[in-house]
Order: C-alpha cells, then sequence, then structure tokens
C-alpha cells in the first residue's frame, strides 16, 4: 500500500467543464482537507458544452418523473439560482412558454402540464390570447408557461467553481490533455501530454465529448459510445420580438427540444440549436472532421441503428443547417415576424450524445464505478442546471472508493466532524 505522502493527490478529475468543476467543488466541501487535482486540456475552463449551451436553468418539466433528469433538475434549479445570487453571477428568473403550434401537438402538450404537476411545478395553461400577453410576437393553439425556467451565464458559474476549489487548496491544471491511464492496485497514474505523472487514489471521469475514450484509457468498457451531434445558433438581430424563453413541444422520440428562442441575461436572444450529426468531436462546422474520431462513430453499430430509425428527423436537421431559408421556416412557426435576414450566425455547440450499441441514445444521466474510477458517461442537458446535486453524487461516489483505499478525510483524522 502506497503512503499518503506518494499521492500527488486524493482525488483526480478529468474535465473542466461545470460537471467536472462542481465535482470538485463537492469534494472540497464535503470533506475538507481533500486533496483534489482537476485535469483540463484547454486553456481554461468551460470551453466545450458547458460554453456553448443555450444559458438555460431548466426547470425539469421535460424528465420522466424519478429519473436522475428530473430529480437533479428540479433541485438543481434552486440551488443554481442561489449559487449565482451568493457570488453575484448574472442570473434571472424569466419563466418560459412551450407552445404547440399544430393540433397533433396538442395531446404531447397536456402530457407535458400532467408532469409539471407531478413535480411539483407552477405550470399555467394558456390559449391563444394569453400567449399574446406574454409574448406578443409568437403564435400559437396553446401553450403552457412554466414559471421557474431562468437564465444564467454558465461559464462564469464554472470559473467560480474553480476559484472556490483554488481557494480550499486543490490544483485546476489547464492545457494538460491526459494520453494514458495506469490502474494500479493502490490507484492510478495519469499521465498528460507534456509528461505530467499524476498519481490519486481515485480518478473521476467527467470528459464530456471525450469520456468514452477516457473510461477505455482506464481500461473499462463503457458499453456505450459518443456519437457528437452539433447544434447551431442564430443571434436575433431583432430582439425585441422576443420577451423571454418560447420552445415549441419536444418530440418524445428524440431527446432533443428543438429550435426554440432564448433572450438571455445580456438582453440578447438566440435562436437554436437544431441537431445534426458533428464529424468530429468538436466539430462546431461542417469543414471541422478528425478522421479517426469519425470513424470511432461510424464503427459504433449503434450509429446505423440511429441512422436507420431517424433518417428522417435527421435530413430535416441537416436542411436547415444548410439553407437558411429552412431554418427561418423553422423559426417562423412560432414566430412569424422573423425574417431570413433576422438570423445572424452564432458559435455552435456540440452535445455529447451517448449511445448504446443497439442505437438506443441514453436519456437519463449515467454514471458508472470501476476499480478506484467513477465515470460520467452521459450528462447532457440539463447537466448545467443540475451540476450541484450531480457534482455532490459524483463526490460521494468518490469519497467511498477512495476510503477503500484506507484513506480518511483529514478532519475526520484531526477530530473534527465533516
Amino acid at each position: 500500500m502506497m503512503t499518503h505522502a506518494a499521492y500527488d493527490c486524493d482525488v483526480l478529475v478529468i474535465g473542466g467543464g461545470i460537471v467536472g468543476l462542481s465535482t470538485a467543488y463537492a469534494l472540497t466541501r464535503a470533506a475538507p482537507g481533500t486533496r483534489v487535482t482537476v485535469l483540463e486540456k484547454e486553456r481554461g475552463p468551460a470551453r466545450h458544452q458547458t460554453g456553448r449551451n443555450s444559458g438555460v436553468i431548466h426547470s425539469g418539466i421535460y424528465y420522466r418523473p424519478g429519473s436522475l433528469k428530473a430529480r437533479y433538475a428540479l433541485r438543481g434549479s434552486a440551488e443554481l439560482a442561489d449559487f449565482c445570487a451568493e457570488h453575484g453571477i448574472s442570473h434571472a428568473t424569466t419563466g418560459k412558454l412551450i407552445v404547440a403550434t399544430e393540433r397533433s401537438e396538442l395531446p404531447r402538450l397536456h402530457a407535458l402540464v400532467q408532469r409539471g404537476r407531478e413535480h411539483g411545478l407552477p405550470v399555467r395553461e394558456l390559449g391563444p390570447a394569453q400567449i399574446a400577453e406574454h409574448e406578443p410576437e409568437v403564435r400559437g393553439l396553446a401553450a403552457i408557461r412554466v414559471g421557474t425556467t431562468g437564465v444564467c451565464d454558465f461559464t462564469t458559474v464554472a470559473t467560480r467553481f474553480a476559484t472556490e476549489v483554488t481557494a480550499a487548496g486543490s490544483i485546476v491544471r489547464y492545457g494538460a490533455e491526459v494520453t494514458a491511464i495506469d490502474r494500479r492496485p493502490w490507484g492510478v497514474a495519469v499521465r498528460t501530454a507534456d509528461g505530467l505523472v499524476v498519481r490519486a487514489r481515485v480518478l473521476v471521469n467527467c470528459a464530456g465529448l471525450h469520456c468514452d475514450r477516457v473510461a477505455r484509457l482506464a481500461g473499462d468498457d463503457p458499453g456505450v459510445r459518443i456519437v457528437p451531434f452539433r447544434g447551431e445558433y442564430y443571434a436575433l438581430a431583432r430582439p425585441e420580438l422576443v420577451r423571454g424563453l418560447v420552445y415549441p413541444v419536444p418530440d418524445p422520440a428524440f431527446p432533443f427540444l428543438g429550435v426554440h428562442l432564448t433572450r438571455g441575461f445580456d438582453g440578447s436572444v438566440h435562436v437554436g440549436p437544431n441537431a445534426v450529426p458533428a464529424l468530429a468531436r468538436e466539430g462546431y462546422t461542417w469543414p471541422q472532421v478528425r478522421p479517426a474520431e469519425l470513424l470511432s462513430t461510424l464503427s459504433w453499430p449503434g450509429t446505423w441503428q440511429i441512422a436507420r430509425r431517424h433518417w428522417r428527423y435527421g435530413a430535416g436537421e441537416v436542411h436547415r443547417s444548410l439553407s437558411r431559408s429552412a431554418f427561418t421556416r423553422a423559426v417562423q412557426r412560432l414566430l412569424p415576424a422573423v425574417t431570413e435576414d433576422d438570423l445572424r450566425p452564432s458559435p455552435a455547440g456540440v452535445r455529447a450524445q451517448a449511445v448504446l450499441r443497439d442505437g438506443t441514445l441514453v436519456d437519463d444521466f449515467l454514471i458508472r464505478e470501476a476499480p478506484h474510477t467513477v465515470h460520467v458517461l452521459n450528462a447532457p442537458s440539463p447537466a448545467a442546471t443540475a451540476c450541484l446535486p450531480i457534482g455532490r453524487e459524483v463526490a460521494r461516489l468518490a469519497l467511498r472508493r477512495a476510503r477503500g483505499t484506507g484513506w480518511k478525510p483529514p478532519a475526520v483524522e484531526s477530530g473534527h466532524c465533516v
């Protein structure tokens, strides 16, 4: 058994997005004195999924009762708003409309009403005239208003987590891409591209778009493959057309929420995203192609099952990606006044969607344990909303693994309660 001094840290977190940093933050709070190191390959935090989404604090209305998404989003939305208020981070609780524009969507809208009430959310049903009271330029047959939805600056939230982690005496290291993981009876040793070796009792994999690859580096079969989907956004040149957040009724067969309208905390309005296959894990435009990553996607049997089942949906998304006029027509279903000239390109994001071998899109958060490791293998939206409870759960699992190596939290060793 290695001595305490032989370890470089107690828990090593791979990934400096909002989930990885919230996990590190939770570790330093749950067991003060725990030595945590975060390794992030980029030169700063929140460079991918965290910093490239619509900035919405989700209410939890979409998610199946009892699922991790529902439990963590319901809890996390309130906690995140409190965290932002405590640390002076831009945020607002605006509420949102979910609007049915076709009669075929009305049963699904009613089902969302029932689900919202099951969750205890403030849900109000609206007719066309009431829709216009909230959003004068939006048109629909019916809608529901969910009062607990909001917006915030997730990048600043993640940065604050990093600040709190370093203030607690732990380390956040940027520009540290993990290239090798060696799991031993005493723990793990990780090597980065620049030759740094870090030895830890427990490894936590929060690598997002690369989490399945990191799991395989650790010698574990994740059982899923990350299939990247790019979400493309536009900024609305006339933000006065939209007062708050407006969503279509989602398609229950696909885990994406459709093109929606989001007024951010800064007053700008973003339109999107769509969902098209990305040709690289960080493929934010069509020309960005990484052959090895594309081959990894195409060699996974589940990818072809998705294509077979959802080719019609996918073809429509690709068409809207390549044609601004087609994208505009999709937006006009909710916002008839919008024109093609109103849509100005905005940075895209890529969703790390875990897919099973049979083509099933993993719908819930997915966290798996292995010797000396905890892998977060599916954490798409609403993971940013739910980052605080997700971080606490992953931290709990990591601390349990650490105790299995004979480690005790320093505060316990010194006679204090944790």
